[in-house]
């Protein structure tokens, strides 16, 4: 066992796309990035990670046949490592959850956890149910940026990192075998509508009078869409498992600029700024050859 067997269990490089979740529902409710509220990002980052190495206990079986290359099939990593290492993580993110966000913050966070351990265990066997369950782990981590006394300023957030979760998870589920066209179809018209929303929701906000601001979030939201539309017509054209392999990453990539783009909305420069650092930062691992051999699936 290595260290990069445990990155690559974790999913190293898609642990940066939920550090923005809590920044976003954050920015939403009116939250300053600063003091200990930069532990929440940290939260997400052990829940999420937590829940990848729960994800390959739990799928060990179909691994072996399917991806025999993964740490646990492998044997670089034992399954009872990686349920420890999931239990671990569980807790750490927790505890990061009170640590900067107060009781407000945990009281979203036990149900988030709560929901990566059913969706692991439970949910995923199942197309439909599963997506839904994992899209609702993404907004349970939104509103844990806002807080339990804030959510619904948050909710409109929360409601578009989950939509565009739910439409990733169900092209993730032709990584082997292929998708289908009315699969892929309709993650490349979530992304439409996910862009339009974003962008109408800023036009129509009140006090959104800076033409710097909208200019801004225009420019993240058509990032977010030239990132994951492309690969998403491609595989609606051809839903082989390749495409819909290529469509899940980019989908899974596309989600900082998301993030960005609600951070703008809500006027929270900096947090933009931190999103486009983490960005930059994920396209340095992924350029990187180890980089190259991790999943991000």
């Amino acid at each position: 066992m290595s260290v990069n067997d445990y990155l690559e269990l974790v999913r190293a490089p898609a642990v940066l796309t939920v550090l923005g979740d809590t920044l976003a529902g954050g920015s939403a409710a009116g939250q300053a990035l600063g003091g200990r509220r930069i532990a929440l990002p940290l939260a997400s980052a052990c829940l999420y990670a937590g829940g990848m190495a729960l994800n390959d206990y739990a799928d060990r079986t179909i691994d072996a046949r399917e991806r025999p290359e993964r740490p646990i099939p492998s044997g670089r990593i034992g399954a009872r490592n990686a349920l420890t290492t999931a239990v671990a993580l569980t807790v750490a993110g927790l505890g990061l959850s009170a640590a900067g966000g107060g009781r407000r913050a945990f009281t979203v966070g036990v149900p988030l956890a709560a929901s990566i351990w059913t969706y692991d265990l439970l949910a995923k066997k199942h197309a439909v149910p599963g997506a839904l369950a994992m899209g609702a782990c993404r907004a349970l981590d939104v509103l844990m940026g806002a807080g339990s006394g804030h959510l619904r300023p948050a909710l409109s957030a929360a409601g578009i990192m989950g939509g565009h979760t739910v439409a990733v998870t169900l092209l993730s589920q032709g990584e082997v075998h292929g998708t289908t066209t009315t699969t892929a179809s309709g993650a490349a018209t979530t992304t439409a509508l996910i862009a339009g929303a974003v962008v109408a929701g800023t036009v129509t906000a009140p006090g959104m009078r800076s033409r710097t601001r909208i200019s801004a979030v225009l420019a993240a939201t058509a990032v977010y869409a030239g990132r994951c539309a492309p690969a998403q017509v491609r595989a609606a054209g051809n839903p082989a498992a390749k495409n819909a392999l290529e469509a899940t990453k980019a989908g899974i990539r596309a989600m900082v600029p998301l993030q960005a783009a609600l951070t703008v909305r809500h006027g929270n420069l900096a947090a933009a700024g931190v999103l486009a650092s983490v960005d930059l930062f994920g396209k340095i691992m992924r350029a990187r050859p180890r980089s190259r051999k991790l999943s991000e699936s």
